[in-house]
């Protein structure tokens, strides 16, 4: 276990606890309204459920008799919410802001990893091509009826791989190389996403999957991807230590016995893996491995102990509250233009409808918060450059 400074601790606990009621908040909001007290005690009660469950499975595979009814009993809440009501929150919501959660601790965590490793603020975990290979990958799979989860992180693991070996130098992998032969492999793929989806049927359906978003979240879905992404954070933070000696330089870091090219290939292949994990879900959704990581790094500093987790927490709480935001902002739209006079806004409700329902891809969310931050960091480098 990493040793955190007070303040460190401090921080990330409370991510943990604000990450916490964001999950329960969030998946009270929606067109049915549903209190956050009574989210929190229907999650309560599915945890529950699922909690005993599990305990008489394993005991029963040993042999064990137990009849836990009573303990149970005692400390479930009283049942004061309908089946309709919890179909809503664990059938519907919850498995959408669970998806939301982990693809953001994935790209964040990624992120913060590859930043560290490349020593550039503004590396992100697509930097080396891996949403491109997603992106062909979806494109086959829904051209050819083929599982588009599976294909997308099949496709942006080999592209990770392609992308490594095309940038060994005598066995060894140059930053700058690995950079440039992210973005060659980049342009080669969208290339030919950009020919599926010229001949495809289902160019809708490619398109909004590039877009980003968890309209077709479910239970099965936040079991792999829980199992993929926590066991590639886990890893991500063992190599925690390294990160802050590969900040020293390479020749620094070698004389203090980092097997340097063993440690790149570990991150870039941890990395991919989360990424590739969280894009087949979720689609294309830019900026959260670029700027949480940064964010984080400016209020707790560079020391990877307490960043990666730092990174990891404010991933899931912004992606959680952008996906929420994507969901329930057309809504809030239809209201504005039906309650006002002005004809404008009576002629742009005729020609666009109704908006009940209508999910904006939240990659677009994320885009608009991340586009502008990426200008300032990019005015605040050529600043400290010039200077």
């Amino acid at each position: 276990m990493p040793k955190y400074s007070g303040s460190v601790r401090s921080l990330i606990i409370a991510l943990a606890v604000i990450l916490l009621i964001v999950v329960v908040s969030n998946t009270a909001i929606g067109t049915t309204n549903i209190s956050p007290v009574l989210t929190a005690k229907i999650i309560y009660m599915g945890l529950l459920e699922w909690v005993q469950g599990t305990i008489l499975w394993t005991l029963s595979l040993l042999g064990i008799p137990f009849d836990g009814s009573a303990l149970f009993n005692s400390i479930s809440p009283d049942r004061t919410w309908t089946d309709g009501q919890e179909m809503i929150i664990m059938g519907i919501r919850l498995p959408r802001v669970l998806l939301a959660a982990l693809v953001g601790a994935a790209l964040a965590t990624a992120g913060c990893s590859m930043q560290g490793l490349l020593k550039n603020p503004l590396a992100d975990p697509y930097i080396i091509g891996m949403s491109s290979g997603a992106a062909l990958g979806a494109a086959i799979g829904f051209t050819l009826l083929l599982p588009v989860q599976l294909i997308s992180f099949i496709f942006a693991t080999i592209t990770i791989f392609v992308v490594y070996n095309i940038s060994k130098v005598g066995g060894k992998v140059p930053v700058d190389t690995l950079l440039l032969a992210g973005i060659a492999i980049s342009f080669f793929l969208s290339a030919l996403t950009s020919f599926f989806l010229f001949f495809s049927e289902s160019l809708h359906q490619i398109i909004y999957w590039m877009m980003g978003g968890f309209w077709n979240a479910s239970w099965d879905k936040v079991k792999i991807t829980m199992l993929v992404v926590f066991t590639g954070i886990l890893f991500s933070y063992r190599h925690s230590w390294i990160l802050n000696v590969m900040l020293l330089g390479e020749e620094q870091a070698q004389s203090l016995g980092v097997n340097i090219e063993s440690v790149k290939k570990q991150i870039l292949v941890i990395s991919a893996l989360i990424t590739a994990a969280a894009v087949s879900v979720s689609g294309i959704i830019g900026f959260v491995g670029l700027i949480i990581p940064h964010i984080m790094r400016n209020l707790i500093g560079p020391d990877h102990r307490g960043l990666l987790p730092a990174s990891t927490l404010m991933g899931a709480i912004f992606l959680v509250i952008s996906d929420t935001f994507a969901r329930t902002f057309p809504s809030m739209v239809q209201a504005v233009l039906e309650s006002s006079d002005i004809m404008l806004f009576q002629v742009i409700l005729e020609r666009v409808g109704s908006l009940q329902g209508v999910d904006l891809p939240v990659g677009i969310v994320t885009a608009l918060f991340g586009a502008p931050f990426f200008v300032y960091l990019l005015r605040k480098r050529r600043k400290s450059l010039y200077a």
